[in-house]
């Protein structure tokens, strides 16, 4: 396609932003506010708030198979019907297992959610800082490469993200979980707080258990209502899209803040083929796309290029992206493209039960759990045989009569047992850092193309006898708290589930100082195209233990606010 005159200046924008998501929805935001142009590029088909919310308001009886996936259902997509957060009220904001193929060389669940809005339409909304302590641990601890940013450069852009996204949370005061712009908290329950107690008086108050910090509107400030949004309802079916607006997602925040200033072009329905690359210039010029309902070849120009595709997509895009400059994918001069992919390990889970406080039952469906900071390896590396550290999360409800045994009764009898709720139960599980290793890698197929003429995907991911190490250490120690905290029938279990499930998949277009050791620098741009920006999960050099897409939204900013200043410059 070679496009001039009045032709190409209809396709040409100050910015690209390809990806609405989490990430991609913050760029637009930054630099639509700062009056550039910008083209947003989705693959899938466009999501408004509120009105494509089918299933929001919904009854369990309102649905055909009362929110069950059918037996069909189940053996066409086996991978996506893992994801906790699938069901029949959710089908629409997935991807089918048969409708973007990839190859798993060694098991990875791929979770997608293809429309505007990405996957923040589905996220969990945990939202926590990283600590200088995440920002220094690869150096310490000699894994990975040394990020080129500290926890002070990103610092001033978390407070940022969170006035603007709204994040409910206590001032905990702790040093390796830093308090951040808090709306007012959600609160543990008596269990919660009785289990908070107990550890904090067997554990010398190094073992913090908080409420989780999530992105809720508790109490909505002024920003927030004038983003069309209000406060949050407590009904925790936010997977469905949210029609108050009380969690923050691309759709019910940032890319209608964007539509408002009137510089942006939202493009649904574009599948990004490769960035394309001017070898006598030096720079990326523009991206090409294949249009998903037609397949037509198109081609958009920009001086300006954020990729925020998620972190996988992310790097197909560049791998895809080939010229005689770069034959490898756009910027591998090192090889590395692809390479050093990490994720977060949920495979250490629990239970318990409690007896006790039996007069006490919860209020609503409070959309976040009780939390632990990491304390294994947090300041140095501990007397313990793995590297890094885990979240812990749970929590504690009263089970109810669907997992009670089963009654023998029938009639009034049953009805009246029913009424009551059954003993109070404590969910747990760890969240896991992994260490990034060059064999866990992603690539291109040479054979095999997806219906818009891509290469595949193939994914070669997998954990190591860290993870298990780390695992293990997690469920003896919940083991122990739990049993200081006087639960009882303590059984802890292995999920075996497959990388991609946590749905934290980071890396592959890692930060770094030197070229040859990573493919983007401080300012989330690569090595050697500076007008082309990563700042979605592809980019983290490692993953820490934390809930990553906090720290992904303040990277963006912080990165499209240096791309507008060196835009200024003419140095882009």
């Amino acid at each position: 396609m070679n496009l001039q005159g009045d032709a190409k200046k209809k396709m040409t924008y100050d910015a690209i932003v390809i990806g609405s998501g989490i990430s991609g929805g913050f760029a637009a935001k930054e630099l639509t506010e700062k009056g550039l142009k910008t083209l947003v590029l989705e693959r899938g088909r466009n999501v408004e708030h509120v009105t494509d919310y089918p299933t929001a308001m919904k009854n369990p009886w309102d649905f055909d198979h009362r929110l069950r996936d059918t037996a069909a259902d189940i053996a066409q997509n086996p991978v996506v019907n893992r994801c906790y957060a699938y069901s029949e009220a959710t089908h629409h904001f997935f991807v089918k297992d048969t409708e973007h193929p990839y190859i798993q060389e060694k098991p990875f669940d791929w979770i997608r959610g293809y429309q505007v809005g990405g996957k923040s339409l589905l996220w969990a909304r945990q939202t926590q800082r990283w600590s200088k302590y995440e920002f220094e641990a690869p150096a310490r601890d000699g894994f990975a490469v040394e990020w080129p940013i500290t926890y002070d450069d990103l610092a001033p852009w978390y407070s940022h993200v969170e006035r603007f996204a709204g994040i409910a949370g206590n001032k905990d005061g702790i040093e390796h979980l830093p308090d951040g712009e808090f709306l007012d908290p959600w609160e543990l329950n008596c269990v919660e707080k009785h289990i908070q107690s107990r550890i904090k008086a067997n554990y010398n108050n190094n073992r913090h258990v908080i409420i989780g910090r999530c992105a809720h509107l508790t109490k909505p400030n002024k920003i927030h209502a004038e983003q069309g949004r209000g406060q949050c309802q407590a009904r925790h079916l936010c997977e469905r899209g949210c029609p108050f607006g009380g969690y923050f997602s691309s759709v019910s925040s940032t890319i209608p803040w964007a539509m408002k200033t009137g510089n942006l072009t939202l493009r649904p329905h574009s599948v990004v083929h490769s960035i394309i690359y001017d070898e006598k210039a030096g720079k990326a010029t523009g991206v090409k796309v294949i249009d998903a309902e037609t397949k037509e070849e198109l081609e958009f120009f920009a001086k300006i290029i954020f990729v925020n595709a998620a972190c996988l997509n992310t790097n197909l895009v560049l791998l895809n992206s080939t010229s005689s400059r770069f034959p490898n994918g756009l910027g591998n001069d090192n090889g590395l493209l692809g390479k050093y992919i990490a994720f977060h390990q949920y495979r250490g889970q629990g239970g318990a039960a409690f007896e006790g406080f039996e007069d006490k039952y919860v209020y609503g469906r409070r959309p976040t759990s009780a939390f632990m900071p990491s304390f294994r390896n947090v300041f140095k590396q501990d007397d313990v045989d793995f590297q890094r550290g885990y979240m812990v999360a749970f929590s504690a409800s009263r089970a109810g009569w669907s997992r009670a045994t089963p009654y023998d009764d029938f009639g009034a009898e049953m009805k009246e047992k029913l009424t009551h709720p059954g003993q109070w139960g404590i969910y747990i599980q760890m969240q896991g850092e992994t260490i990034p290793k060059e064999s866990n890698h992603v690539r291109l197929s040479n054979d095999k193309k997806d219906a818009w003429g891509i290469p595949q995907l193939i994914t070669s991911v997998d954990y190591d006898e860290n993870d298990h190490k780390m695992m293990r250490d997690f469920h003896q120690q919940a083991t122990e708290m739990l049993e200081k905290a006087g639960c009882t029938n303590i059984r802890m279990f292995d999920s075996k589930q497959a990388p991609g499930l946590d749905i934290h998949e980071m890396g592959g277009v890692r930060m770094g100082k030197d070229p040859k050791t990573s493919l983007l620098n401080k300012n989330n741009q690569l090595h050697h195209c500076k007008n082309v920006f990563v700042t979605d999960g592809a980019c983290m050099t490692s993953v820490g233990n934390q809930n990553p897409s906090l720290t992904f939204m303040a990277l963006t900013a912080r990165a499209a606010n240096f791309a507008i200043k060196e835009s200024k410059k003419k140095n882009l």
